[in-house]
């Protein structure tokens, strides 16, 4: 592997991150900021950065109280000459979270920064600086690209244990190393509730962190930030995100499960009904909490390209905003589908135009596990093994093209099912032919229930090669079954490994796949 070592990163982890990581979170546990002038203001829930390309990047902080933020970048630790960015102002508009954008960063090199919280009163007053590193994109295809994906994070009342240790599976992907991390959603779960004690079924106790927010389904646009607010609760997570710069995705669980846009909730827990309602204020949190860049753009959507260098392009797909309603998916004409048509031109268009060695789609669901929502269908396939229905025949059109535009190096990644798996999808076995063969890799939960694996519709011709899953339901992270994947491209042969590990890093199960083919 070429990809190429930065020895001093690891000692900058050990020591000031660490430090930031550490600090005392406020006593509310995510209460909403004190106001008191008597001190300086500061950023408890860490920093974070996203959306890295090869000269650009995103930071975001949250601090406790009113202040600017202000961003110092520099090619060492030491910060002799540093770079200063002067960020917005942070208030209650934004829960008190900002985000500054850097511009004109060197490529394929390793980035230190720090944000200062200043008192928007007198600028000199600052906060502790908070620190963190990242890697930009490289240009150089000898460098190689190296990420970890994975998805689902406090599930099923799965919350942070500090006696189990916390999100330590944070922990096992930084330890890789990876250029970034590919959340594939349901970063949060608004619509779970997380109890203080869940009996295990062995007898013993599981206890979770809770706060005023987690104590029912998310329903005011505060609710929604307290949810983001309590993943933070997790001195792994933070650590991480101080190191490991992410590429975010949303599900359903960030507004509610297997919503769609239009609908009217029956859920007695639910207050507020209409999930149009809830989803634009889940979707002002998520922008506030996430380092996005298309948030910031007048259309707002999730659905993007990360570039990152000559080896990989990253297709970002939204498969919530803009999909149809749930429904048995047996209809023989569906144009809005699941991505909706502007989006599926938008994805057609832009694979069409890279040049990159490997086109990652990253899909918040996966194609040919049928995913059901009571008598309806939640996913794309329905379990009808023939010709494509419903939501099927986008992915159809898509394929198609794909194949007919001689496509190369496309892979498919996702989460959501709570189990990991890899599938290989052939003609030669599919009710619909005119594709050519390609990898669907499955991983997560994060930190959430885990669950038996799910059924195989042949109409895209899926063989699945690998699984790893519980053989019941709603497992909880004490009894394993927590993954996540890796991707690792050679900048020398350009071959891209996928590796499917466990939550201590633990391989499961490994593929190694050819560059520069239309298909696998």
């Amino acid at each position: 592997m070429s990809h190429r070592p930065f020895p001093g990163r690891r000692s900058v982890l050990r020591g000031s991150l660490a430090a930031s990581a550490a600090l005392s979170l406020p006593t509310a546990l995510g209460a909403a900021p004190a106001f008191a002038r008597s001190g300086r203001p500061g950023a408890a829930w860490g920093v974070q950065t996203g959306d890295v390309t090869c000269d650009s990047g995103l930071v975001w902080v949250r601090s406790d109280r009113p202040a600017r933020m202000i961003v110092e970048t520099s090619a060492t630790e030491s910060f002799r000459t540093p770079r200063r960015w002067h960020g917005p102002l942070l208030g209650s508009g934004t829960d008190f979270t900002g985000t500054t954008r850097l511009r004109g960063l060197p490529s394929g090199e390793q980035i230190h920064y720090r944000v200062l919280l200043a008192d928007p009163d007198d600028p000199r007053r600052t906060g502790e600086p908070v620190t963190g590193t990242f890697r930009t994109a490289s240009l150089k295809r000898r460098d190689g690209v190296r990420f970890v994906w994975s998805g689902d994070l406090a599930g099923q009342g799965w919350g942070i244990n500090p006696e189990f240790g916390g999100y330590t599976i944070y922990n096992a992907m930084a330890a890789l190393d990876p250029d970034f991390f590919l959340c594939s959603g349901d970063n949060i779960y608004a619509d779970g509730p997380i109890s203080e004690t869940v009996t295990l079924p062995d007898g013993r106790t599981w206890r979770n962190i809770t706060t005023e927010e987690k104590s029912k389904v998310a329903e005011t646009l505060g609710e929604f930030r307290g949810n983001f607010r309590y993943n933070l609760l997790d001195e792994n997570l933070r650590a991480f995100n101080a190191r490991v710069p992410s590429v975010i995705q949303w599900d359903d669980h960030e507004v509610t499960n297997n919503w769609y846009p239009g609908e009217v909730l029956t859920d007695a827990r639910y207050t507020e009904k209409r999930v149009d309602v809830l989803a634009a204020r889940a979707r002002r949190a998520f922008s506030e909490y996430y380092p996005i860049s298309t948030l910031r753009r007048p259309d707002g959507r999730v659905y993007r390209v990360q570039r990152h260098g000559p080896l990989l392009d990253v297709f970002v797909l939204d498969m919530r905003t803009y999909r149809n309603a749930n429904s048995p998916g047996t209809q023989p004409v569906d144009a809005q589908g699941i991505l909706g048509r502007e989006q599926l031109e938008w994805l057609k268009r832009e694979l069409s135009r890279s040049r990159a060695v490997w086109k990652v789609i990253a899909s918040d669901m996966p194609l040919g596990l049928v995913v059901p929502d009571g008598t309806d269908i939640e996913a794309v396939a329905q379990g009808d093994p023939g010709k494509p229905l419903g939501r099927e025949l986008q992915i159809a059109e898509l394929l198609r093209h794909i194949k007919h535009r001689r496509i190369t190096g496309t892979v498919w990644l996702t989460a959501d099912v709570h189990h990991t798996s890899a599938q290989h999808y052939q003609p030669s076995k599919a009710a619909f032919t005119d594709f050519e063969p390609f990898w669907e890799f499955v991983s997560g939960p994060l930190n959430a229930g885990a669950f038996p694996a799910s059924a195989l519709d042949a109409t895209f011709g899926p063989e699945r090669v690998f699984v790893k899953a519980p053989a019941t339901a709603n497992v909880s992270p004490a009894g394993g079954y927590q993954f996540f994947g890796e991707v690792d491209i050679d900048g020398g042969s350009g071959e891209l490994t996928v590796r499917l590990r466990e939550q201590d890093g633990t391989v499961l199960y490994t593929k190694v796949l050819q560059p520069g083919r239309v298909g696998q």
